[in-house]
């Protein structure tokens, strides 16, 4: 049975696995103070086009996000969040356990609207209610849309004017910029975000993510929140190797683009077959409405995740695609698809 459950099933890109054997009885400090992560950090920097940011190499997604948001808030202090962000539904509660509220704003495809921010802004307006000060985006969005330029600069122009940080998850942002309606560049990222992650785990990587922070005044004490929200390896040196391999020769958005064709390839497929999209993707996780009688015989053959029911007789599902998805895989399951 072939899994389209997530895009972490797979272990990492062979460049990866290939360098670890070959550095694995090295000698290195610890707590990512080593050369390697030096290394990596100034290529991310260069592929940025940002030289005075700095770059943090945490275990994974939910520890960055906490560390994030945990260092950047004041105890009274909120974070703004579309419904279906991930620090809202699928974090335990993360966020809210560090004592910072996630506040819920009007969203559209997974995207925060300006209008939802300015109506939050207005209606927490006093010393009895917390006080939001991040919005958090997520790029590719939970449901795999992707932010256009246009969009990430309304953002900007929206969290300067209310005094509010700006925090992109880039658990998926390999995705998001080789997306096909992307018009977004890593350079673009550090002239608009104040602080956001690029995700290794759920593309290519064994684990771990990149914080990278733009905004001066989040720099200061970074890394006692690492350690106090745990997410600090004492072998820092193998997230360091990790994105070195993958900053080289493009192999980040080499290995994205290929997971985002496999899961366009399943969408049209889908669409040809006659089933209807619950959300419209350009990223590597697809959104569909099946009948419950086809998904039953999907499941004989395929893994893949419930998403919302939509009425009695149909369920919305989630296939995603990864670095490591056979195309060879993706026309075996279309065969079948068209044989139910």
């Amino acid at each position: 049975m072939y899994s389209f459950c997530n895009d972490y099933s797979e272990g990492a890109i062979p460049m990866i696995m290939e360098r670890l054997q070959e550095f694995n009885k090295k000698q290195n400090p610890g707590y990512g103070m080593d050369e390697i992560c030096d290394k990596a950090r100034e290529k991310i920097q260069e592929v940025l086009q940002c030289p005075t940011c700095d770059i943090h190499f945490l275990v994974g997604g939910t520890q960055a996000n906490l560390t994030v948001i945990a260092s950047a808030l004041r105890p009274y202090e909120a974070v703004m969040a579309a419904d279906s962000g991930h620090i809202n539904v699928h974090e335990t509660g993360a966020i809210e356990a560090s004592g910072h509220k996630v506040v819920i704003v009007d969203s559209a495809d997974g995207k925060v609207s300006v209008e939802g921010i300015y109506e939050e802004v207005r209606r927490h307006c006093d010393e009895h209610m917390v006080k939001p000060k991040m919005v958090y985006i997520s790029d590719a969005t939970e449901l795999g849309s992707v932010y256009r330029k246009a969009e990430l600069q309304a953002l900007r122009k929206t969290c300067d004017a209310l005094g509010l940080y700006l925090f992109m998850d880039g658990a998926r942002l390999g995705c998001a910029l080789t997306a096909s309606d992307n018009d977004v560049s890593f350079a673009d990222l550090c002239k608009y975000i104040d602080v956001f992650s690029i995700g290794g785990t759920k593309n290519g990587a064994l684990f771990g993510e990149a914080v990278v922070i733009v905004n001066e005044q989040l720099k200061k004490d970074f890394r006692y929140m690492i350690k106090q929200r745990g997410g600090m390896l004492a072998k820092g040196w193998l997230l360091g190797l990790q994105f070195l391999s993958l900053f080289e020769d493009d192999q980040y958005r080499k290995i994205a683009a290929h997971a985002n064709a496999m899961a366009q390839k399943l969408q049209t497929a889908f669409v040809d077959c006659g089933y209807s999209l619950f959300a419209k993707s350009s990223t590597n996780q697809i959104f569909v409405i099946l009948p419950n009688e086809v998904i039953k015989k999907l499941e004989k053959e395929y893994a893949f995740q419930f998403w919302e029911k939509v009425d009695a007789t149909h369920t919305a599902m989630r296939f995603v695609t990864s670095w490591a998805t056979p195309e060879a895989v993706i026309d075996e399951f279309i065969t079948y698809l068209k044989q139910i």
